[in-house]
Parts: structure tokens; C-alpha cells; sequence
């Protein structure tokens, strides 16, 4: 009867492991595209500069947004787009975030409900500025699947650390 127990408990382990595993995996994928969603705010001319030589790929209308952004950012002062290398440095400390939830999941697990709330957010400040600040509605509507992607991701995380507190609260009883 020992050994049936001991058996138990090493399948135990190995689901455990395989939570955790499956976890840090997506964890580190969507702190590697929450980084370079946002350094790639850092070089905005030459993005841009790239997307004018081949704005004839896109439809028309895409084409002239292109131009538009283009023309606005070669105008646009070394020291406001300064505002630029601060979002694409906010991107970096919030996948930061994210470190504690790698090394211990369920606890820090709230930091995760934390990133939940900033991918709701998304949605307010894209539906309120982007008219204040002339964004077509397509664009809107493209910040606002970051949103949906992240709380998608990060609400499947968060229930997988839930199993994993349970599995964790299973095995010491």
C-alpha cells in the first residue's frame, strides 16, 4: 500500500511540473512580446521611413495613414518624441512585473490580475484619446486586440496558477 501512495504522489510532482512548465513557458512569451511591443517605440523613423518606401504594398487608404504618420513624426521635435523612449521604457518595467510571477507563481498570482487590469484599460484610453488625437478607428480598434490578447493570455495564466495552488494545497494535506 506504501508504494500505491508514493506513485500518487510522484504523478503529483510531475503535474505540478508540467503546470509550471506550460506556465513559465507562456509567461516568458508574453513578457517577450510585451517588451518588443514596446521597444519598437525607440526607433519611430526609421519604422516609419520602412513603411513609406513600401506603403504601395498597403491598401490606399492604409497608404495615406502611412503618410500621414510619416510627415507627422519627421515634424515632430527630437525632445517630444523623448515621450516615445518613455513608453517603450514603461513596456520594459511592466514586463518586469512579471519576473516574481515566474519564479513563484501563486505568489505573486495578483500581479497577474494587475495585468488584467492594464489590458482593460487599453480599451478607455483607446475609445477616449484616439479621438481627442485624430487616430482612425481601425487603429483603435488594433491597440484594442493587444487588450484583448493580453487579458486572454493572462487570464488563462492566472487559472493555470490557481491548479497550481491547488495542486500545491492537494499535496500537503
Amino acid at each position: 500500500m506504501p508504494y500505491y501512495f508514493e506513485m500518487q504522489s510522484a504523478f503529483k510532482y510531475i503535474k505540478k511540473n508540467k503546470t509550471m512548465k506550460k506556465v513559465r513557458i507562456i509567461l516568458l512569451a508574453f513578457v517577450t512580446l510585451l517588451v518588443l511591443s514596446g521597444v519598437t517605440a525607440f526607433p519611430l523613423r526609421t519604422e516609419m521611413a520602412f513603411l513609406m518606401q513600401h506603403k504601395h504594398t498597403f491598401p490606399q487608404h492604409l497608404g495615406q495613414w502611412i503618410e500621414q504618420v510619416y510627415d507627422a513624426i519627421n515634424a515632430t521635435p527630437d525632445v517630444v518624441l523623448y515621450g516615445t523612449d518613455w513608453l517603450a521604457f514603461a513596456h520594459i518595467i511592466i514586463a518586469l512585473f512579471f519576473v516574481p510571477v515566474y519564479l513563484h507563481p501563486v505568489r505573486y498570482k495578483a500581479n497577474v490580475l494587475v495585468g488584467m487590469a492594464a489590458c482593460l484599460a487599453v480599451f478607455p484610453l483607446a475609445f477616449i484619446c484616439g479621438p481627442i488625437r485624430g487616430i482612425p478607428f481601425f487603429h483603435q480598434i488594433i491597440d484594442c486586440c493587444f487588450g484583448v490578447g493580453g487579458i486572454l493570455v493572462l487570464y488563462y495564466l492566472y487559472k493555470s496558477i490557481n491548479r497550481l495552488e491547488k495542486q500545491a494545497n492537494a499535496s500537503t494535506h
